[in-house]
């Protein structure tokens, strides 16, 4: 009960007294203040316990208060065991008095909003009251309380209210329009509702409404007079409105309108002697922390990306698009650039196909523009377009670097924030190069290491230390000539540990982490004990997250290259890790409502007995949400993954951590913040799969039994993860840690069959939209875009032939049997590419699995009438890589299926007719490796006279050099099996085209696959061995 007053004084007073608190716990207390509160003429007199409140007399905060105190009261005591609290707020509110109507509407939200279910027997009568105060326009305040309340319930409301709830549609929007008139603030407020009815599982209410809710939006966004945060509120709805009725706005017809609206905004130009916030050099560091009406103009372009079809989308985009490219107007240039950036993520596919070499061109055009603000806005498209449309924008290497290098030579060191946006598109198009990067080399090292010796400016040096790293990861071993000198750089930064400098300094010890995993263990190696001590050292002596996350991740990057130099220091290391990962330090808890009013603290309440203490630390009931701050969220994170690492590259060296570092990593799985539950199921994964090494390595029981006892563990959890939890990048991680555990532990993941069936399902209900992240009701959108819902599916169905090539055929058979037809069901023509490469690469996943296990010979004879003409279609495709695909699978089929498939003088010819017209090469080297299969696995079939001389004729592999491995053994097979061929060294010699090709094919194999080049040449009859040998020695 002393509830009543904590509530109201302490948002006020200072700490009490030790009289104070004495007296509260005396009962009858609280019987005496209520008749002080009840009885007195003055207000003041309610204060002569509590001199220290001079503000309780106004008499705005005297309602708040009493409403708190009824808000706390109700949340633990139902409101039909309190009559007077009904009879109140019945009475005030339909009172003929506009004043005890506000009272009675204010005290109706505090008490509705404590506890929702408790009202539920009253929701009708609270909606036909609201219907009622929706429309007395003249008292703003009222109608203002009425929207708070509504907004708590909708989350509760169910099909009974519906009918009721819609009618309040369209009052609700008028009523939201006068209270902008009066107080924004509370507008905005008041727009939360929106929110509430589009996330409400009874979607009807909102549906029919949605044309008026997104032109009441658009309204307010495009109102150049009203504040900037009830127009980025009204942005915001907009955008959730795509994301969650994506099917509604295309329907009807919304998506013009919006556009209509956004560009202006979009394109408007800051006033006078102003910059947008993201062209100032000043302020850099809160940059993130504004929101403006552009900003998420931006977004809502960047939502509809992720949600509408493309096609729709660029047919009503694009026009609006070149108007401003085609502008003299640096602000609608800009507009025009930015929305081709915010297009790249979720249009990925659609503009690699069709708008690539448009859009690339538009962006490099704009990079050359007389005005800062448009190339700044080019430089971030180039930087979103090299993150979301690899690797196709890799293939304009020529026409990118060039222009990268001119603009960075050219810049003004002065302009950090420009400089940085410069290095943003340089470090994204970079780091996918691989070895393109080479002729560029030379500049970028010289440009890099100059400015690293003279610039002055910290936040230069730091973003040429990032592009190091970046560059790094393209050039790999190619950088090496270069590895003293940034090495040499790199100490000074390390080294320094004023506080000034720590922001450099943790950049140089990621870029150290980043050689360290490229440049190669030759290199690298004679630094890793030095890097040890580093990071050791740093971690002890230097108290900051960000330090500590890249200290962890330097650690995790050196296990790569010398694990056994981390061995000495595992103890140390693996405590500061672990440390990290139970640490509390950047997590507060957000209590509900009463828990902010605390007038007694705890510190001697220590007669709580110890059933009553676990009963507090169980109960979160009280804690409404947590908050993470990001670094702390980042060195968890970059801890958690370091442990894994470590210890799956550490190996039985890791033994005497591997219970508690386990331990540590489970109890992240359910951490408020989405990155560190990622970070945990994928290093679950690895735990199991640092379990099969050591037991591999070591096959004792003892350590059998603790695979299978973390197996049990961690897979559970996986499925659960992916069954319930609502991120994305969370559930991929799942799928993603599921299926390494399966392709590393194979049939030790699935001993029982329970386990099989599981995992099947999970699958299974990915497909059908039905795990928590994309369930959506029949008719419904899914709460994620078609583009991340199709991520989900190809993670999960990785996750089938993995499954086949860990059981016996015929075990796996009736799951194979029910998950077929979702994969098949996406190789139709009307699906995308992407949906039908992906299908038809697992179809050849699949065949090629059935072929490793036992009894996989039968089941993919019984498969091949269902499987043949999806891939035969496939092959006829006009997308090269679904063509691909298909070839490889037909391949894989045969090879699986053996004499069981009947079809050999249909493929022959349909693979002969292919070569013949066929441009990729990469389709070539597969129907090579298609046709090796077919000769291995029923050569009887293939009249080898015919095809092995039109083989030899596409040799060597150019693309698919995976396939030489294939096209090999089927040579070995042949050598060994049918001597009369032309292959030996008489008859090679004989052609020199032949002869030429063949050696050719020898170097290559010997060079990228040698263990199974002198696996396949020790196989071969003495005879034939020597001749091969001879061969090879000459090469």
């Amino acid at each position: 009960s002393s509830l009543l007053l904590s509530s109201s004084l302490s948002l006020l007073l200072p700490p009490p007294s030790t009289q104070l608190k004495a007296a509260f716990k005396d009962p009858a207390v609280i019987p005496a203040l209520c008749a002080v509160m009840r009885g007195s003429q003055k207000p003041q007199s309610s204060l002569t316990l509590t001199p220290c409140l001079p503000l309780m007399h106004l008499r705005h905060f005297v309602r708040h208060s009493l409403s708190q105190l009824s808000a706390v009261l109700v949340k633990h005591e139902s409101p039909e065991r309190w009559p007077a609290l009904l009879t109140v707020l019945n009475q005030s509110t339909k009172s003929p008095n506009p004043q005890d109507r506000q009272v009675g509407l204010l005290l109706l939200s505090k008490v509705v909003e404590s506890n929702p279910e408790a009202f539920r027997p009253h929701y009708r009568q609270l909606l036909q009251l609201f219907d009622t105060v929706l429309q007395d326009v003249n008292n703003p305040t009222a109608m203002y309380y009425c929207i708070l309340t509504l907004t708590t319930l909708t989350a509760y409301a169910g099909v009974a209210e519906q009918n009721l709830m819609r009618s309040l549609l369209p009052k609700l929007t008028i009523s939201i329009k006068h209270l902008i008139k009066v107080d924004q603030d509370q507008a905005g407020e008041a727009m939360e509702i929106l929110d509430e009815l589009m996330e409400s599982e009874v979607s009807p209410i909102i549906v029919p409404h949605i044309s008026e809710i997104v032109h009441f939006c658009l309204e307010i966004g495009a109102d150049n007079s009203l504040n900037d945060s009830i127009r980025v509120k009204a942005l915001s709805c907009i955008a959730s409105l795509i994301r969650l009725k994506n099917k509604a706005v295309l329907k009807q017809k919304l998506l013009s309108p919006i556009l209509q609206m956004v560009f202006p905004v979009l394109s408007a130009a800051p006033p006078p002697g102003q910059e947008d916030l993201e062209d100032q050099e000043q302020d850099m560091d809160n940059e993130g922390d504004v929101e403006s009406p552009k900003h998420f103009a931006a977004q809502v372009i960047d939502t509809l990306a992720l949600h509408m079809p493309p096609e729709k989308l660029f047919q009503h985009i694009l026009p609006q698009v070149q108007v401003c490219l085609s502008s003299e107007n640096p602000y609608q240039k800009k507009a025009g650039v930015v929305c081709l950036a915010m297009l790249a993520e979720g249009c990925a596919g659609y503009i690699r196909r069709k708008m690539l070499p448009f859009m690339l061109r538009t962006v490099c055009h704009s990079l050359s523009d007389t005005s800062q603000v448009v190339r700044s806005a080019g430089l971030l498209a180039l930087g979103q377009f090299s993150e979301h449309l690899q690797p196709d924008v890799s293939n304009y290497c020529a026409d990118v670097m060039p222009l990268l290098l001119r603009y960075l030579a050219g810049l003004n060191q002065t302009m950090t924030v420009h400089v940085s946006k410069a290095f943003y598109a340089l470090e994204n198009f970079m780091e996918n190069l691989g070895a393109e990067i080479e002729p560029y080399l030379p500049t970028l090292m010289e440009t890099m290491l100059g400015t690293l010796s003279n610039a002055e400016n910290l936040r230069i040096k730091e973003l040429v230390v990032s592009a190091i790293g970046a560059i790094a990861s393209a050039a790999k071993k190619l950088l090496v000539p270069y590895f003293p000198a940034v090495i040499e750089n790199l100490k000074g930064f390390l080294l320094d540990i004023r506080d000034e400098v720590r922001c450099l300094q943790t950049q140089s010890l990621d870029t150290l982490s980043v050689l360290a995993r490229n440049v190669g263990k030759e290199t690298f190696s004679p630094l890793a004990a030095e890097c040890v001590h580093l990071g050791l050292n740093l971690t002890n002596s230097v108290d900051d997250p960000d330090l500590r996350r890249s200290t962890y991740s330097l650690f995790s990057a050196v296990s790569t290259v010398s694990p056994e130099c981390l061995n000495p220091h595992l103890g140390s290391i693996t405590t500061a890790i672990m440390l990290t990962m139970k640490s509390t330090e950047g997590v507060t808890a957000h209590l509900e409502e009463e828990k902010q009013f605390v007038l007694l603290d705890d510190e001697e309440d220590d007669d709580l007995n110890l059933e009553e203490e676990e009963d507090i630390e169980g109960n979160d009931r009280d804690v409404s949400e947590f908050s993470v701050e990001n670094a702390y969220v980042d060195e968890k994170e970059s801890a958690c993954e370091a442990l894994g690492e470590i210890a799956f590259n550490t190996g039985a060296a890791f033994l005497p951590f591997m219970e508690s570092g386990f331990q540590e990593v489970f109890a992240l799985h359910d951490f408020p913040h989405e990155d560190v539950r990622r970070a945990s199921f994928t290093v679950m994964g690895q735990f199991c799969r640092t379990w099969h090494k050591i037991w591999k390595e070591n096959p004792t029981q003892e350590n059998h039994q603790v695979l299978q006892n973390t197996l049990s563990v961690v897979l559970p959890s996986l499925l659960e993860a992916v069954r319930k939890d609502r991120d994305h990048n969370v559930v991929i991680a799942a799928l993603e840690s599921m299926n390494g555990v399966l392709k590393a532990c194979q049939e030790e993941a699935l001993q029982s069959e329970a386990m099989l069936a599981e995992i099947s399902h999970v699958i299974r209900d990915v497909f059908k939209s039905k795990v928590g992240l994309c369930f959506r009701k029949e008719g419904e959108e899914s709460l994620i875009c078609a583009e991340y819902e199709a991520i989900l599916q190809e993670f999960a169905g990785e996750g089938i032939p993995l499954l086949a090539s860990a059981v016996p055929a015929d075990t796996f058979y009736p799951y194979l049997n029910e998950l077929l037809p979702f994969i098949m069901n996406k190789t139709k023509s009307s699906c995308t590419v992407a949906q039908r490469s992906f299908s038809l690469g697992m179809l050849a996943e699949i065949a090629h699995s059935l072929g490793l296990v036992s009894g996989g010979r039968a089941v993919a004879g019984r498969l091949s009438s269902r499987l043949l003409p999806v891939m035969v279609s496939g092959v006829r495709d006009r997308d090269p890589e679904v063509r691909n695909n298909s070839v490889f699978g037909l391949g894989a089929l045969a090879q699986a299926a053996g004499p069981l498939l009947t079809d050999y003088p249909m493929l022959l010819s349909l693979f002969s007719s292919l070569l013949v017209k066929e441009s990729d090469r990469r389709v070539i080297d597969n129907i090579c490796g298609a046709l090796c299969r077919m000769i291995t696995s029923n050569a009887q079939c293939v009249p080898l006279d015919q095809v092995f001389p039109a083989l030899l004729s596409h040799l060597p592999l150019k693309k698919d050099l995976e396939e030489n491995k294939t096209v090999f053994g089927c040579l070995a097979f042949l050598y060994n099996h049918n001597p009369s061929l032309p292959l030996s060294e008489r008859e090679i010699t004989r052609s020199a085209d032949t002869r030429n090709t063949f050696l050719l094919l020898l170097r290559d194999v010997a060079q990228h696959h040698p263990q199974e080049f002198q696996g396949a040449v020790l196989s071969l009859p003495p005879k034939q061995k020597a001749t091969l040998t001879a061969a090879v020695a000459h090469l």
